[in-house]
């Protein structure tokens, strides 16, 4: 997929820019981890509990340098592009330890460089090895990522997709109002930007409803109508997708023409620079999933992830390059599919989180092991906002989690009010992955109906302290396991 998104120029491009980095890493190595998600995966609680648990000296008996003493120290740089927001850190970390709120989500492209200070493992590393290695952090929205599978589609590719997924059960109700106006326009009449406006935003507001936790959807591209970023408003992002034309081509300057010229627009002007000066640059990269979220919202949710997750990965340029090319192209040496919020869950479903994962994604993951890429899945939570515990219930022992849910949560009739902490069993996650992908094409459930399963989100826990009162590293779950798997075998 990766290289049918760039043209040749391109591609010189891309050269040129990894010739120059490969330069400034022979005196400064450097590797590039992108993070990436779909909106509320996590991603910049995952950022900032990798740097805290870094610069702090937070547990990770799984990352072998942090574990073996190896690791003198980590801190922040100034990050090498200019021209990329930083990655707030330090407002991220008031967030979650002074205010135990979640930081604001992900809604552009932003970068952190950490370096990290190190002994090698071996006498040969200590030799040749400077010791030091600037992480440089690259956190982008996963709904832009979606955009990139647009680039090797035509308006009507796009618009016949759009109206296939919208006519969808779970979809429908919520498309009604676009396909509607839709279908009562001229496409071949004269362009109006007025008509335009209108059905850019009743498609806008469709994708968003489809976001809402009722339906949980993740296909939605165009991936800047739900993120525009500073494009808001900008006649690139004014098109919709048109039924097909029954009379061929369509006349010039109809309406028709001008949401193909927009759409061909959107695919210059905004997907292939973003493919270009960040996805093309990546060494690692990490997809953060929450399948619990999904799993709530019913099978038709679980397979419209599936969906995503497989285009979303089919974007990346995987793989194990050679000395020689490697001096001209990057390829994504080890690529870490995370399900998160574990912490959601007892700790006995978490393997059955982790196999519901792999299922989303095996088909992804197999053309990504096919050019020699290493791919590896978890179940994690970059920060642990629960504990486990059990409750009687008559004869029966449950197993449950301890953790304050968020205001306005609900399991049942109660809703929470965000200060009390409270005992929760979540249910477990069937043994049988197909189980959660069965009956794909029902209708969505009713909002007031009580699942199974009950997911909760809740606040970021009250960090722990010494003796001496110094406030310990963000707790987690299996947060050291995907630092060895990213970044170890760079430490060694």
């Amino acid at each position: 997929m990766a290289s049918s998104l760039t043209s040749f120029s391109d591609e010189a491009r891309i050269a040129l820019d990894t010739i120059a980095g490969r330069a400034a890493g022979l005196l400064s190595p450097s590797l590039r981890l992108g993070v990436t998600g779909l909106s509320r995966a996590g991603k910049t609680v995952f950022i900032s509990a990798l740097v805290h648990n870094l610069i702090h000296g937070g547990r990770l008996p799984l990352f072998e340098a942090q574990k073996s003493g190896r690791i003198a120290r980590a801190f922040l740089e100034h990050q090498p592009d200019d021209a990329v927001p930083r990655f707030q850190y330090e407002d991220h970390v008031a967030a979650l330890v002074d205010e135990r709120v979640w930081p604001d989500s992900t809604r552009a492209i932003s970068e952190l460089r950490l370096t990290i200070e190190y002994e090698s493992a071996s006498g040969w590393g200590r030799m040749f090895s400077p010791g030091r290695l600037s992480l440089d952090i690259v956190d982008y929205p996963g709904e832009w990522l979606l955009d990139l599978p647009l680039l090797g589609k035509s308006f009507a590719d796009f618009s016949r997709e759009a109206f296939e997924l919208a006519a969808l059960p779970v979809r429908a109700d919520l498309s009604r109002e676009w396909r509607s106006l839709s279908a009562g326009i001229d496409a071949q009449a004269g362009a109006d930007e007025m008509t335009a406006r209108r059905l850019a935003e009743s498609f806008a507001a469709y994708l968003k409803a489809c976001k809402h936790d009722e339906r949980a959807l993740s296909t939605l591209p165009p991936g800047r109508f739900l993120m525009p970023g500073d494009m808001e408003g900008s006649p690139a992002l004014t098109f919709a997708p048109l039924p097909d034309l029954s009379d061929g081509r369509p006349h010039a300057g109809s309406l028709h023409a001008m949401m193909e010229r927009r759409y061909e627009a959107y695919k210059t002007h905004v997907i292939k620079p973003f493919f270009r000066e960040h996805v093309a640059r990546l060494d690692r990269q990490i997809v953060l999933i929450d399948a619990l979220q999904a799993l709530n919202a019913g099978p038709a949710a679980m397979a419209d992830l599936e969906r995503a997750v497989t285009e979303i990965l089919a974007c990346f340029r995987p793989g194990r390059g050679s000395l020689f090319t490697d001096l001209f192209s990057r390829r994504i040496g080890r690529i870490l599919i995370a399900a998160t919020k574990a912490d959601h869950l007892h700790h006995e479903s978490h393997d059955r989180l982790q196999a519901i994962v792999r299922r989303l994604a095996e088909r992804a993951i197999a053309r990504a092991n096919f050019t020699g890429a290493d791919v590896d899945v978890v179940a994690m939570a970059a920060v642990r906002a629960t504990r486990e515990g059990t409750v009687k219930q008559g004869r029966e022992t449950l197993p449950v989690i301890i953790g304050t849910p968020l205001a306005g949560e609900r399991i049942g009739g109660e809703t929470f009010d965000g200060n009390t902490e409270t005992a929760i069993f979540p249910g477990d996650l069937p043994e049988k992955v197909e189980a959660v992908f069965k009956d794909i094409k029902a209708t969505p459930k009713a909002p007031d109906a009580d699942p199974a399963i009950r997911f909760v989100r809740f606040r970021p826990p009250r960090l722990e302290r010494t003796a001496e009162g110094v406030a310990l590293s963000l707790p987690h779950i299996r947060l050291d396991r995907a630092l060895q798997f990213l970044i170890g075998d760079r430490l060694a």
